[in-house]
């Protein structure tokens, strides 16, 4: 009987070795030290394993896959690669200084503190409308689009080839074309309503181009005063450049440079109108330092007119405001000058 108790302990069966330490006799038969040594003998052929208590044959798909499965261990340095092929190396640079927060070198001020204004104003009802002289000096639109942002430039490049996309080359340039006519007649309407005083022509008005951008202002309109400016060139004369204002007139009693926008979208905000009250501050100062002009001017206005019709929105610029867009002004004209 002792003989088949060490064949079963030699058979390696999980669970017999402690069957034999359970057994009375056979701590009668053997002293205890035998029966320990080989105990450790048995224990260092065979570690018991609780997994092997498992059914193994009924989870033997589930024991395989978790025992077979082989994965790279992600260690902190395998995740800043990854980080760095996904993200970039980290900057540990400081972020570059915003064009906003720079201090133009040539701080002219906008409004000019050595320019008389004349006690009485003419008496002439006509608006001024100087011409438009070509000379060296670069105008407003040309340094805006010259120093257009890279995002901006991105955009309107995605634009434009959606746009070619959707209408192919000549399309995209009969569009094109068609904007600068409706904008063109737009303008003309507006001039001649401010000097006669009198609703646009009948021919203006059933004009299928620009009747929707006409509907659009008419609030606009009764808010407007005292045109001093229609269409005239104006120059800066200590930053050297110029530009041609589209009109100065009075909005709600504040003289204003008033720019007239066209739109097909809506520009419910100032952001929406891009560079735009950049180039108002650029007229603004313009005016004041040119001596042609004999009043000087601290406010804007960015009227968004729609072809559907829909009310026109204004954006009126206070001298604070102004003031803040005339100093992105100068860095972006500061930009032009460096880079010709």
């Amino acid at each position: 009987l002792v003989r088949m108790r060490f064949l079963q302990l030699l058979s390696r069966k999980p669970g017999k070795l402690e069957m034999l330490f359970q057994i009375p006799f056979c701590q009668k038969q053997f002293p205890y030290m035998c029966l320990a040594t080989s105990a450790c003998l048995c224990s260092k052929k065979k570690k018991t394993n609780s997994y092997e208590q498992v059914d193994q044959e009924k989870y033997k798909n589930l024991v395989y896959s978790v025992t077979s499965y082989k994965t790279s261990a992600q260690t902190p340095e395998t995740i800043l690669e990854e980080d760095n092929l996904l993200y970039g190396p980290p900057d540990k640079q400081r972020p570059p200084v915003k064009a906003e927060t720079k201090t133009p070198k040539n701080c002219v001020p906008l409004i000019n503190p050595n320019k008389r204004i004349p006690l009485l104003n003419s008496d002439s009802n006509l608006p001024m409308k100087i011409a438009l002289q070509k000379t060296k000096m670069p105008s407003v639109t040309r340094i805006l689009q010259q120093t257009i942002s890279p995002q901006q430039a991105f955009y309107l490049e995605r634009w434009k080839q959606k746009m070619i996309l959707e209408l192919g080359k000549d399309g995209f340039a009969e569009y094109t074309k068609n904007l600068f006519l409706q904008g063109e007649l737009f303008h003309a309407a507006l001039e001649s309503i401010f000097l006669s005083e009198e609703m646009a022509t009948k021919e203006q008005r059933e004009d299928v181009a620009i009747s929707g951008y006409l509907s659009s202002v008419q609030h606009v309109l009764k808010d407007i005063s005292e045109v001093k400016a229609l269409e005239s060139a104006v120059q800066h004369e200590t930053l050297q450049y110029l530009g041609l204002v589209d009109c100065v007139a009075k909005y709600r009693g504040r003289l204003c440079v008033i720019d007239w926008k066209t739109s097909e979208k809506p520009k419910p905000s100032l952001k929406n109108t891009f560079d735009n009250p950049l180039q108002v501050a650029a007229y603004i100062g313009a005016i004041n330092h040119d001596a042609n002009y004999d009043f000087q001017v601290s406010c804007g206005l960015i009227v968004v007119a729609y072809k559907n019709g829909s009310p026109a929105h204004p954006h009126f610029m206070d001298p604070d405001l102004c003031s803040q867009y005339w100093n992105k002004w100068l860095l972006r004209l500061e930009e032009y000058m460096d880079k010709n």
